[in-house]
């Protein structure tokens, strides 16, 4: 093995020790207060859980309360089709709504300071009670979609399509509202690229469209997935999320009420665990490590 090769595993590995101990308070919280409690969770799933005069009582019952989620109960698989298709919806347009706002707020505008903080006032002052008041009353939703010119002539070409532009405008103000810390994230990463390669591209004659789409969104790329997996999280843990509130529901059931919500609950995160891997297949970075490409480079050396 060369110098070089040597002198960059040494670096890589210091570098992730010292990461590792910066870590290690997360670390060790996480496994304290968040890995035990999900395991646990998954032990109770496959057990009947009653409260009674002598406390907690458990009783195993294999994957009845599986076979309940699924099979028995009548709302749990109509309220995850709703999730996958409230994810599919909101996700890509929070998304690509955060992106554009990120560019706007970027130029060189007036009162820039001033714009980003109106669009990241709502998710300091929209959270807790102040949202949950708004759901209850009504005031987030926006209704009268179905009977505009524009949404007829949408039904007419594909209803399922104008299903759901009727579903993601019903509740706009809510997306707008999850664009929040995206767009201050894509701010941190657009802030970040370098202005000689976007100068270079204008040189060479490049388009803002070109740039946009061969420098801009390479570059930002980790950072769209980040955003992507922030928002999918978020959405999962929502009020509108109709599987949280089945979850909730079942947990404070005291007859066998916590082994089935342990069940929802165990189902429910395997889903919103591969939407988070379809998100970073897909924008995952490809980019090689630098020691594979050293060691490439070093057996063409050799084989020439």
């Amino acid at each position: 093995m060369s110098r070089p090769v040597k002198k960059m595993k040494y670096m890589e590995r210091r570098h992730n020790l010292l990461g590792y101990a910066f870590m290690l308070p997360w670390i060790a919280g996480f496994l304290i207060f968040t890995a035990w409690p999900f395991i646990y969770t998954f032990i109770l799933s496959f057990h009947d859980v009653s409260l009674t005069v002598e406390g907690w009582q458990t009783a195993f019952t294999g994957i009845n309360n599986y076979n309940t989620a699924f099979f028995r109960n009548t709302e749990f698989m109509p309220a995850i089709i709703s999730f996958l298709i409230m994810e599919a919806t909101y996700a890509p347009t929070i998304i690509v709504i955060s992106f554009i706002l990120a560019l706007l707020l970027n130029r060189g505008l007036k009162f820039r300071a001033g714009f980003r903080a109106l669009f990241f006032l709502p998710v300091i002052v929209m959270s807790g009670p102040v949202l949950f008041q708004l759901m209850d009353t009504g005031s987030a939703a926006n209704t009268g979609i179905e009977g505009m010119t524009l949404f007829n002539m949408v039904y007419q070409f594909s209803s399922p399509v104008a299903e759901g532009l009727a579903y993601l405008f019903e509740n706009y103000s809510m997306v707008l509202w999850f664009t929040g810390i995206p767009i201050v994230l894509f701010i941190s990463g657009l802030q970040k690229i370098d202005n000689g390669v976007l100068e270079a591209a204008k040189i060479d004659a490049a388009t803002s469209w070109q740039i946009l789409w061969k420098i801009t969104v390479p570059i930002i790329k980790p950072i769209i997935l980040v955003a992507a997996i922030f928002t999918v999280v978020q959405l999962g843990i929502y009020q509108l999320n109709p599987v949280m509130d089945m979850i909730q529901t079942a947990i404070y059931n005291s007859v066998s009420g916590l082994g089935l919500a342990s069940a929802f609950a165990w189902v429910y995160s395997f889903i919103e665990l591969a939407i988070v891997g379809v998100a970073f297949l897909f924008l995952r970075d490809a980019k090689e490590q630098p020691i594979k490409i050293l060691k490439r480079s070093e057996r063409r050396r050799a084989g020439q």
